[in-house]
């Protein structure tokens, strides 16, 4: 029986987390959570999982649960993420936040010798050093839960690092993968928020639309597998049937294959070196599906992905400040703020204004991230 933390319960990531949780109670018990404003479904959890610890966003949902649910110890705000992530019941922390707030509680549960299974981007993107030192110095295990990066650690398994070439992710293409750029002009938030292929939450979708998300997996995938930044490719794919694939110095290829489920890599983040059997998901029927299509990305169409590459290549805090003027951005074209291209405008013009610090320190990581989400609220 694994004991899990779970950081972001009431997200997509988070309720397919719990769905998986359900699915085997032999085998995984939810003692810890944090969710952020959804009181509803923070109460059905607690009622039907019943966790000895949760943390809610705001002091006065702490309060409205404390009294509903004496036997189980509330908390609030960055100190109960905190908690959640350290929890002493718990070998396992999920990560599936949403934004840097993952990061410092990543970072304890590291020290706390947690395995970390990471769906939240942002950590590695922002402080990708700190963390894999960290891990490496407390000997912790970090898993992806990214379909992704859980593609590539599955093809690698048993396989020597000498003899990798290459990565190649796979991409959707997001919502307007079809459009021009002069099509993107006129487009809506309810457009960008149709995803062909994935169910996912508001900020990950349109990351998806823009290829920031894209652009985020590559800076991702340096962290996690050690390659530098001109061998790992990022290859469009429909259908989203191959998840990622590894190239070896042979000229073999090996690719992780499977219907577009989030469920399978989050069970094999908990499970591994593991399987369990997953009922809940649709088993891949290549007859059926007929066809897989492949085309190079253009970094000119989808210049976010650009712009996350040479963030990575530059290193630094560059990558703190793509990720929180992208954060910015997205919100804002959510709020009706900006148009979908200016997205891309506002993150250039954050990078274009930064003099990059090297090597950076998680207070200079914190500083820069919220000096930019600051100057960011008001550009164009």
């Amino acid at each position: 029986m694994k004991h899990i933390s779970l950081l972001g319960a009431t997200g997509s990531v988070g309720t397919q987390t719990l769905d998986v949780i359900r699915e085997h109670p032999e085998s995984f018990k939810l003692v810890a959570f944090s969710s952020g404003k959804n009181l509803e479904l923070t109460r059905k959890i607690i009622s039907e999982f019943k966790p000895s610890l949760v943390s809610v966003f705001e002091k006065k949902d702490c309060d409205t649960l404390k009294a509903e649910f004496p036997n189980t110890k509330i908390m609030f705000g960055q100190e109960g993420l905190v908690e959640v992530a350290v929890f002493d019941k718990a070998e396992v922390l999920v990560n599936a936040v949403l934004g840097s707030v993952g990061l410092y509680p990543t970072l304890q549960a590291i020290e706390a010798r947690k395995t970390i299974a990471i769906a939240n981007k942002e950590t590695l993107v922002t402080a990708g050093h700190l963390v894999m030192e960290a891990a490496k110095k407390n000997n912790v295990s970090i898993l992806p839960v990214d379909s992704e990066h859980s593609a590539i650690y599955q093809c690698l398994q048993g396989e020597r690092e000498k003899n990798i070439d290459r990565l190649i992710i796979t991409a959707s293409g997001g919502s307007f993968r079809d459009l021009s750029r002069d099509d993107l002009k006129h487009v809506t938030v309810e457009d960008a928020l149709k995803h062909p292929n994935w169910s996912m939450g508001a900020k990950i979708t349109i990351d998806s639309a823009t290829m920031m998300n894209k652009g985020l997996e590559v800076i991702e995938a340096f962290w996690l597998f050690g390659l530098p930044y001109d061998k790992i490719d990022v290859l469009l794919h429909k259908e989203s049937i191959i998840h990622s694939m590894v190239e070896f110095h042979d000229s073999s290829v090996l690719a992780q294959l499977g219907t577009p489920d989030m469920k399978v890599p989050i069970q094999y983040a908990l499970t591994y070196p593991d399987r369990l059997p997953l009922q809940s998901s649709e088993r891949l029927n290549l007859a059926k599906i007929g066809k897989l299509h492949f085309q190079d990305m253009d970094l000119e169409r989808f210049r976010c992905l650009h712009f996350a590459i040479e963030a990575g290549k530059a290193g630094g805090t560059l990558p703190t400040v793509l990720n929180a003027a992208n954060e910015v951005a997205v919100s804002r074209f959510l709020k009706g703020e900006i148009s979908f291209l200016q997205i891309e405008e506002l993150i250039e013009s954050a990078l274009n204004n930064h003099r990059s610090i090297t090597n950076p320190s998680l207070a200079i990581i914190q500083e820069v991230d919220q000096e930019t989400r600051k100057n960011a609220s008001t550009l164009l």
